[in-house]
């Protein structure tokens, strides 16, 4: 596999992240695809002023802009954010142009480089939205409950997440699949111990999955747990956060995957159901009314921009 993967695809989990939605301004395309070339000489050079931060970066496009700004056709499964509608939520594409997923482990750290990409695009991109995350207690989300038990780990977490020979022009790439889902603590704080495990499909305190014959289809465990036809386990690459103020608490979900359809099928399974609509009751107490879908190039691609 290329060594010019952006190293924000795969790196074990961070302290601090912030995630970036631009739009490319139109006629400003051959500025922007300048300023982008820079990047990899850009992220370097910060990482170095941070050697001990684990300091990464991913810039990806989304296949409204791809080829208007790369001028490359798009890789092959590169498409708009699947639309879904359930009892419980419904969600549809936000067709951003271009997103910055950046992260640390020092907040300073992560903000430098963010700014600094930032300005290098100068006048090329309008800002739409930055969120910014943070971990919290041992990798819990807001609910209490432990986020990403089941990543893949070591050698397995390129497997999963980066394109290898079955698109050879974007080999080393990966589709990135972004959520940002408010909670509503209140009601989920105000249900019983149970109920909350029982949601998960896994116990609070000491992040024990159940067997599966004691989950509920309707477990958020049992909803995201889908094996292909050879009964193998479908995996992506999570490397969401929380986030949160004095008003609102979430998740921003992000997943790296070789292909967008395994999370298109956990999506389809949580907000749906399986054959008898029997949907994900995690989604009483959360919100995503939209995504974006992304790809995430090597260094060496966005370098040939220029």
């Amino acid at each position: 596999m290329s060594l010019s993967i952006q190293t924000g695809i795969i790196a074990e989990a961070s302290s601090d992240a912030t995630f970036i939605l631009l739009d490319a301004v139109p006629g400003h395309e051959n500025q922007l695809r300048q300023a982008l070339a820079a990047f990899p000489e850009l992220i370097s050079s910060i990482q170095q002023q941070f050697p001990d931060a684990q300091l990464h970066a991913a810039v990806g496009f989304s296949s409204h802009s791809f080829e208007r700004i790369t001028k490359k056709l798009k890789p092959k499964e590169l498409a708009p954010f699947p639309s879904f509608s359930g009892e419980y939520l419904s969600v549809s594409d936000a067709a951003y142009d271009i997103i910055l997923h950046i992260r640390s482990n020092r907040h300073d750290a992560t903000h430098l480089l963010a700014l600094t990409l930032f300005r290098a695009l100068a006048e090329s991109v309008t800002l739409k939205e930055q969120t910014n995350a943070f971990k919290y207690l041992d990798n819990r989300d807001f609910t209490g409950f432990v986020d990403g038990t089941e990543n893949p780990q070591g050698d397995d977490r390129a497997v999963v997440a980066l394109v290898s020979e079955e698109d050879p022009d974007y080999q080393g790439g990966s589709y990135l699949n972004y959520m940002k889902f408010v909670h509503d603590l209140d009601k989920w704080e105000h249900q019983e111990l149970k109920v909350q495990e029982d949601t998960y499909g896994r116990t609070k305190y000491d992040n024990e999955e159940y067997a599966s014959a004691e989950k509920s289809p309707h477990a958020h465990t049992k909803r995201t747990s889908l094996k292909d036809e050879h009964g193998k386990s479908l995996e992506i690459l999570r490397q969401s956060m929380p986030f949160g103020d004095l008003q609102q608490q979430g998740l921003v979900f992000v997943s790296y995957s070789k292909t967008p359809s395994i999370f298109d099928l956990m999506l389809k399974s949580m907000i749906e159901g399986d054959e008898q609509g029997r949907a994900d009751h995690l989604m009483k107490y959360t919100q995503a009314t939209s995504g974006s879908a992304f790809f995430i190039p090597t260094l060496d691609f966005l370098k040939q921009l220029a």
